[in-house]
């Protein structure tokens, strides 16, 4: 068992404010069409087709980087050609619109050394971007860290992990430290790393497994511990808290980042993806940790049908 099962299950099995219905699992499990997973990406409003093969690398390491906290009252959203978005959907066209408008946001080099002018102007929209500060320091460390022995190249930087896609989450944890994403519980050390994780499951996936994606040992990666599958789970039926922790939430009272309370969603958000897993493969699919992540994801994306608030935490986690 790899330490994100591990440590997380320490926290499921110990939880005192959130539990899972397994009875939920399998009703679900048993409702789960045959490929009804796909990558999330495949239902962003924009395309990135036109993009090179380095520029999708340096696309998705770009995102993944900064791609946290979005919630707020008023939402930070952004126009784009006629339309609105928010979220991750917005931090995708951020970078896209960056794109059309030439200014060189997939250069390390212009990243390390990036002010705060022109970060303003990349993530322009109705209100400055919760975190501001947080995602403009982490982009700079990014750029710098490529071109410390990478020149720059994240495309070298996926080489030398030599297909590993374990060991590509080590190296990008390690020479990263914004991905670095450890938690406590009980006085131990709880291992998540939600952002790593998906910049390495979005290689994989954005490429088929082939060429950069072509990566082993993808069956060991879990659940992106986030705020939008915990509210899938819990609208599902699958994930329950405590009274006192239902108030909280369905108040939009923050939660402390690293708090009791937080770090057992989170963990139960990968135990309850591991044991979907489990009940879809008993059931003869073929299924994974990424893809049932995947699309629970999609379905936060369902506002209409999203009639619980998610957990609020402001943290560059998730």
């Amino acid at each position: 068992m790899n330490e994100i099962l591990e440590t997380t299950k320490f926290v499921a099995d110990n939880s005192k404010q959130v539990f899972l219905d397994h009875s939920r699992i399998i009703e679900f499990a048993g409702n789960f069409r045959r490929g009804a997973a796909s990558h999330w990406l495949s239902a962003s409003p924009v395309g990135y087709a036109h993009l090179t093969n380095q520029q999708k690398l340096d696309l998705l390491l770009v995102f993944n980087s900064i791609s946290f906290s979005y919630w707020g009252d008023p939402k930070w959203t952004i126009e784009y050609k006629g339309g609105r978005y928010d979220g991750s959907w917005a931090m995708i066209i951020c970078i896209i619109r960056a794109i059309d408008e030439k200014i060189p946001i997939l250069d390390a080099q212009f990243r390390s050394s990036m002010s705060r002018e022109d970060f303003r102007k990349f993530l322009r929209g109705n209100i400055e971007i919760p975190l501001f500060e947080e995602r403009w320091n982490i982009t700079k460390e990014i750029g710098g860290g490529l071109l410390k022995g990478y020149g720059g190249n994240f495309a070298n930087f996926i080489k030398s992990a030599g297909g590993d896609g374990l060991r590509l989450l080590k190296l990008i944890i390690k020479t990263f430290p914004s991905f670095d994403d450890v938690a406590q519980y009980g006085g131990r050390p709880v291992y998540f790393y939600k952002r790593a994780q998906l910049l390495v499951e979005d290689i994989y996936q954005a490429f088929g497994g082939e060429g950069y994606g072509s990566l082993k040992n993808m069956d060991q990666f879990t659940a992106c511990a986030d705020y939008k599958l915990p509210q899938s789970l819990r609208r599902l039926g699958i994930m329950k808290y405590a009274e006192s922790l239902s108030g909280k939430i369905d108040n939009k009272i923050p939660l402390p980042s690293g708090s009791e309370e937080e770090v057992e969603i989170r963990a139960n958000t990968i135990w309850a993806v591991e044991f979907i897993k489990q009940a879809l493969q008993n059931d003869g699919q073929n299924a994974t940790s990424i893809g049932v992540n995947d699309h629970l994801w999609l379905m936060g994306q369902d506002k209409q049908n999203n009639h619980q608030p998610y957990h609020r935490t402001r943290t560059t986690a998730y």
